[in-house]
């Protein structure tokens, strides 16, 4: 018994293609006869092609031998098509052409019916074709369906998870007398910098969503040492830049390639190219260019900014402290990157002003 009602099987498109008027007209009659609503009947097979991009049919009735374009041919272009639910091929064939039958199933056809005609036989093959083809097609519908969902969720996922990461990031922040829109702006200079870089789309978004995690570990420095307001003795600086590492300790046990990048940024970030940085005095290409980018987003940004224990720098000096520096504190390669394009930088701060 089909697992779909009559109704849905014989709203289904069927091709009947044959250079012979009087069977197209014997197999219309017989299908319509049946209830068999869409019928469409080719006597010229060249004009099967066009016909099936504009009615997608769920079963093609083919003749083999045909003026023009034989039934091989037709199957060959409807196979070039590449169409991933294309229709079974029932294939009409005289009861002396066994060699041609063989062929044809060779080519792709499912089955035959022979002729003349054998009304009850025409009428279960095409039955059964159509029922296993809407089977067919409701399940790769149902998939690409759940596919959707599936990517939605992750989609979703992936989302709450960022936005954890923003909020921790912003957590961190607001503890330093920092404004939130400090890691809006330089996590979006680290994205432009990668790209300029070379870096692929993927992996600027990456450095995008893991580059506010940068001072996570200022949640773990007592408030006596980070909102003092003087500056710190040598006790209390050394207790300072233990953040790098507390924070790569909060990110640590998860092997993401977002928080895998956010833990390298959160240590690195305030290592220099010539080893006076902290926490491992790395030197040079030894540190991860995902911090060596981050060192210069975030000095640039923390220059350039208003804070309630210092003001803004001047954007010409902010921009001759990196000139001053390149090959010392930052990365020479970056910093010429930077120094080439300074209006990008500014243009992201003018954006995410506090």
């Amino acid at each position: 018994m089909s697992a779909y009602s009559d109704i849905n099987l014989r709203e289904q498109t069927i091709f009947v293609v044959d250079d012979e008027p009087v069977n197209l007209k014997l197999l219309d009659r017989i299908l319509s006869a049946e209830g068999y609503q869409q019928v469409v009947c080719i006597n010229d097979p060249l004009q099967v092609l066009p016909a099936y991009q504009d009615h997608k049919p769920a079963l093609i009735l083919l003749d083999l031998n045909m003026p023009g374009m034989d039934g091989f041919q037709v199957m060959q272009q409807l196979d070039e098509l590449g169409d991933p639910l294309r229709p079974p091929v029932v294939v009409l064939t005289a009861q002396n052409q066994q060699e041609s039958l063989l062929k044809a199933l060779q080519c792709g056809a499912r089955d035959y019916v022979t002729k003349p005609f054998d009304r009850r036989e025409l009428l279960m093959r095409v039955r059964n074709f159509l029922d296993a083809h809407v089977a067919h097609r409701m399940v790769r519908h149902q998939k690409e369906h759940l596919e959707i969902l599936v990517r939605e969720r992750t989609r979703e996922l992936q989302d709450t998870r960022l936005e954890i990461i923003r909020r921790l990031g912003h957590a961190a922040e607001y503890r330093d007398e920092e404004t939130g829109n400090h890691i809006i702006r330089m996590s979006q200079m680290c994205a432009l910098l990668a790209r300029k870089v070379g870096w692929s789309e993927s992996q600027c978004e990456l450095i995008l969503h893991a580059s506010p995690m940068h001072d996570i570990g200022k949640i773990g420095i007592p408030d006596a040492i980070l909102l003092k307001p003087g500056k710190l003795g040598p006790e209390e600086w050394e207790t300072m830049k233990t953040h790098a590492e507390i924070g790569a300790r909060l990110l640590d046990g998860n092997d993401s390639e977002l928080l895998t990048m956010a833990r390298e940024i959160a240590l690195s970030h305030h290592e220099k190219w010539d080893g006076s940085g902290y926490p491992a005095g790395l030197a040079g290409e030894d540190i991860p260019l995902s911090g060596r980018i981050a060192a210069l987003a975030d000095v640039f940004d923390a220059l350039t900014s208003e804070r309630p224990y210092k003001r803004a720098w001047p954007l010409d000096d902010a921009v001759a402290l990196i000139r001053e520096n390149r090959g010392k504190h930052f990365d020479p390669a970056l910093a010429d990157l930077f120094l080439a394009d300074v209006d990008s930088f500014v243009a992201i701060k003018d954006a995410y002003q506090d």
